[in-house]
């Protein structure tokens, strides 16, 4: 029997293909997508493809009972097509059911507004982690590269452990074209397949920093603290993931000038120098750092120097227990040394049949277990890290 997700994709695909317009109608775009989760929140978002007012019904029954929208700065949201609620104040470790409805807005006049229909989801579920969590299992995807059909695939080889949340570290596309490009390549593929109830964090690699419609894919995420490098402690593990921006110099030819990633990078090396004494960062058991071009093991292109120069020093300071890459589609583990870097390396591969990768991670208070999946399930990446504190 298909999930109230696959059911739900496929219904919205024949749509499609039945000879109907739906621009004329009123309908979704995307699945809800999960984002930014907490012990206490939680943000859904969603695509349709007229303007609407938009809320999410949400309870611990199956009644639902509670709903919220949108405020900023006194505004509630409306008359958009890219939806983002944030549900607040739940219960940690708590199971909810949810559903996602949007009414649309036909006219928006000064003083007149007149509505639509109102569509609705069904119901879906999700669960709010808990903080006092001894274990946490993350997966992790990167250089997709516009084949939405890896996403799947990959999720294959997951095995049967629950997983409690999916970083996709950066390059999942080539280059950004437009809204049908992220619905098509990412969003749907990722709501169908997990995240109507699992949440994903996203950090930008190289290649989304590329093309005419770059500087709108951020509307289509919610990260912590509303950019691409942050931090965050879930069960035994802080996490700290960094944007590595472009490989190339600012001053590149492909860039035309209008790119600034030194500065970029060297803000993120000053906000790190912070994070690395935080009491969240030296109490938590595990310390591992996300981002997409690796410090070492990826060539001496301007980025990855830059990255080197600037993050390896604070990485050995702060003493990591694991960073994760992708970025070179070349996979790897790389064991910790004196000499350079003090930290196990991992670098998934990809976006090529035979070079794409899946990551599985899983810690408790005393032992961080990583294992590297290739696209035909066979391992080739394994590591085991003993907690130093």
């Amino acid at each position: 029997m298909a999930s109230p997700a696959a059911a739900m994709a496929n219904r919205m695909a024949d749509a499609n293909t039945e000879g109907k317009n739906v621009a004329d109608d009123h309908t979704f775009l995307t699945l809800p997508y999960l984002q930014n989760h907490s012990d206490s929140s939680m943000t859904i978002m969603w695509l349709t493809n007229k303007e609407s007012y938009s809320w999410v019904e949400f309870g611990e029954e199956d009644q639902l009972g509670n709903k919220a929208d949108a405020v900023t700065d006194g505004l509630t949201n409306a008359n958009n097509t890219v939806h983002r609620i944030k549900l607040e104040g739940l219960k940690p470790g708590t199971t909810y059911r949810y559903k996602v409805c949007s009414r649309e807005i036909n006219e928006f006049k000064p003083y007149k507004l007149v509505f639509g229909n109102t569509i609705e989801t069904e119901v879906f579920s999700f669960k709010t982690p808990d903080p006092a969590a001894k274990e946490i299992s993350w997966l992790v995807l990167n250089d997709i590269h516009d084949r939405p059909a890896s996403i799947p695939h990959l999720l294959k080889y997951k095995g049967d452990k629950a997983y409690d949340f999916v970083f996709l570290n950066g390059d999942m596309f080539d280059y950004q074209t437009d809204q049908q490009q992220m619905i098509d390549h990412l969003l749907q593929p990722c709501a169908t397949h997990f995240a109507t109830g699992i949440p994903y964090l996203y950090t930008r690699g190289n290649h989304e920093t590329r093309g005419k419609f770059a500087r709108q894919h951020a509307n289509y995420f919610d990260c912590p603290g509303g950019q691409y490098y942050f931090s965050f402690t879930q069960g035994p593990v802080h996490f700290v993931v960094l944007d590595t921006g472009e490989d190339k110099p600012d001053n590149d030819p492909a860039y035309s000038g209008l790119v600034s990633f030194d500065k970029y990078r060297e803000e993120q090396a000053r906000w790190l120098e912070q994070e690395i004494t935080t009491k969240a960062f030296k109490n938590a058991p595990f310390r591992v750092v996300m981002m997409h071009i690796p410090v070492f093991y990826s060539g001496d292109w301007h980025g990855t120097m830059h990255c080197r120069q600037l993050f390896n020093p604070l990485f050995n300071k702060g003493k990591i227990d694991l960073f994760i890459a992708g970025h070179t589609h070349k996979y790897g583990t790389y064991e910790a040394n004196n000499e350079t870097h003090h930290y196990p390396i991992v670098i998934g591969g990809g976006p090529l049949e035979g070079k794409r990768t899946l990551i599985k991670v899983n810690a408790n208070q005393k032992l961080l277990s990583l294992e590297m999946v290739k696209d035909d399930g066979s391992l080739v990446g394994n590591l085991q890290i003993k907690s130093k504190r």
